[in-house]
């Protein structure tokens, strides 16, 4: 190799070694007759000493002349820093210089190549290859390289098989939008990235391969954010002749493995809990338990009072805020502002505060005496310094806003912390949701999902109410992964079609081979996929899991470094039968 070391490796005990070192300089300072150059790998920075007297007059002019970025060798000796820094793993020493050749020279970069960059998201995103020489940016990739070896090791330790499957298969109409390809080869039909490989990793359990895991590149056309991408990885898992409670205590233990093995953090079991529950109290299915302010409900005591605005609504709910009673009307007005935005779309917000002295003082005192307020006191367990706030409303609106807004004040409190996990599993999910727009129901999950035992009465009589066999996990309020025991059987399948609105012919036409394959010996089973780029972002302590993939897309679906996506040549368009408008 060009180089006997790295920039990341020398201590002390390589004093007075003689040493080639190869990388790019991150900066030059330049005292007169001594200079110095810091130079930069992927495994860390190494000070480069020059002077006068001691290194060749011509190579410290060769080191007046580097700019940022250029790619060098340098040959010196090893020796220890007058001046050590403590920030850097090989702050101990320096080498001292006495040849350096410049392999390729550098444009000076549009951003600074450093953790603390003055580059804006849109130029090191046009600019990526020189936003991943960051060590920041690194780090976050090498974090993923140790999810991915230690997620396979965990599940071949168990006896999964690896096996890909295909990425141009058919286009299902369940779900979000396809990502299509066409066919040359077929004018006028089109192959489907596939947004998982559910029905393939259903196809491999009905082939007898008991357990199998794959990392697996997903797509869908769907409107992005923070913690979306239009490709975006999954482990997928799934294994026969099992239980729901099997796959829990597995991927489970994948879970804690990862934490343990990447994170060195020992999590305890993960708590359950009902969907039904995680609505109630936390109002979604993804709750972040970091901590309490639990939904209290107050439809039973505080309706027919007179407050119209209570009279009125379907649900009143509340949470307490302990030790915000202290909030100034303007924090309040920004509060109630928050809650009313469109997005959320709630009418407005009710407060009520516990002085020290036990007294409430509320927004709503003209329409409750101090008997009727700590009677709010009692259902909230309040004490003197804490601050309700309560919501009235349409029952999911109200439960969507004051969900909201428990995480605003979760966030405002400091009572998220990046560090600090918490996991859990929500059980129990409804099957299927009702689209009042298509008046038809759709799957919650997707068509192959299993109905509890105990529900499949249900399914003709009142479909709305029918549980699925179907589990999240959650961690600090993000989904990281969920899944289901599937259909196994042709009939119940076919039953659960008819239920999402196919006709026969369209259900053989879509899912044909799938049902067909019911009829040779296919074995319970289940699996479970996890968001991977969600898990490296948690792990990684993001909101984005932009900063754990290494050629993300923009919030438009671009790569702005590439230029893509990008108009194709009429010549193609053509040999592919495709006319646009």
């Amino acid at each position: 190799m060009l180089r006997t070391h790295t920039c990341g490796e020398l201590r002390l005990e390589n004093v007075g070694q003689e040493v080639t070192l190869t990388g790019w300089v991150q900066r030059t300072r330049d005292k007169g007759g001594m200079l110095w150059v810091d130079l930069r790998d992927r495994y860390g920075i190494t000070q480069l000493k020059l002077e006068e007297g001691i290194t060749p007059a011509e190579t410290i002019s060769q080191a007046r002349n580097l700019g940022r970025e250029f790619v060098i060798k340098a040959t010196g000796t090893v020796i220890e820093r007058i001046s050590k820094n403590d920030k850097l793993l090989t702050g101990d020493i320096e080498i001292q210089l006495h040849d350096l050749a410049v392999l390729n020279p550098a444009k000076l970069p549009p951003f600074l190549i450093e953790d603390d960059t003055d580059g804006g998201d849109d130029l090191r995103m046009r600019y990526r290859y020189l936003d991943l020489r960051r060590s920041s940016v690194r780090k976050n990739l090498e974090l993923r390289h140790r999810m991915m070896q230690q997620t396979r090791a965990y599940l071949d330790g168990l006896q999964f098989i690896e096996v890909e499957t295909p990425v141009l298969i058919k286009s299902t109409p369940e779900g979000a939008r396809d990502f299509v390809v066409p066919s040359r080869m077929n004018p006028g039909e089109f192959y489907a990235l596939p947004q998982s490989p559910q029905t393939f990793k259903q196809l491999l359990m009905v082939s007898g391969f008991d357990k199998y895991f794959q990392i697996v590149k997903c797509f869908r056309d769907e409107d992005l954010r923070a913690d979306r991408q239009p490709e975006f990885t999954q482990i997928d898992c799934e294994l026969s002749f099992i239980s729901q409670e099997d796959i829990l205590n597995t991927f489970e233990g994948l879970v804690k493995y990862l934490f343990k093995t990447v994170r060195g953090v020992e999590v305890p079991e993960f708590p359950r809990m009902t969907y039904a529950d995680a609505m109630k109290y936390y109002g979604n299915d993804k709750p972040d338990t970091r901590f309490d302010m639990r939904f209290v409900e107050m439809n039973s005591f505080v309706q027919n009072k007179g407050f119209k605005v209570f009279d009125d609504a379907q649900l009143i709910i509340g949470i307490n805020v302990t030790g915000a009673a202290s909030y100034t009307r303007k924090q309040l007005d920004e509060l109630t502002e928050f809650v009313k935005r469109p997005q959320l779309g709630a009418t407005g917000l009710i407060y009520a505060r516990v002085e020290a002295d036990g007294t409430v003082k509320s927004s709503v005192d003209k329409f409750f005496n101090q008997e009727a307020l700590q009677q709010w006191v009692q259902a909230f367990a309040a004490k003197p310094g804490d601050l309700l706030l309560v919501i009235a409303g349409a029952a999911d609106k109200a439960r969507k806003a004051l969900s909201e807004l428990r995480l605003e004040m979760g966030e405002r409190l400091g009572l998220r912390d990046k560090n600090t996990f918490a996991p859990l599993w929500v059980l129990d999910f409804p099957l299927l949701e009702y689209n009042e727009e298509e008046k038809r129901y759709f799957a919650m999950h997707h068509p192959f999902t299993s109905p509890k035992q105990e529900d499949f009465s249900l399914l003709e009589t009142d479909p709305g109410a029918v549980r699925a066999n179907a589990y999240d996990m959650v961690i600090n309020g993000v989904e990281v992964g969920g899944g289901s025991i599937r259909i196994h059987e042709r009939p119940l399948q076919e039953r659960m079609f008819k239920l999402l609105g196919f006709t026969e012919e369209e259900a053989r036409e879509q899912f044909g081979f799938l049902l067909n394959a019911f009829e040779y010996g296919a074995p319970p089973h289940g699996g479970i996929a996890f968001g991977f780029d969600r898990l490296c972002s948690l792990f990684g302590g993001a909101d984005s899991i932009r900063d754990f993939i290494a050629f993300p897309k923009n919030n438009s679906g671009r790569d702005t470094m590439i230029d893509s996506p990008s108009p194709i040549a009429e010549a193609q368009l053509n040999e592919l039968n495709i006319r646009l408008k």
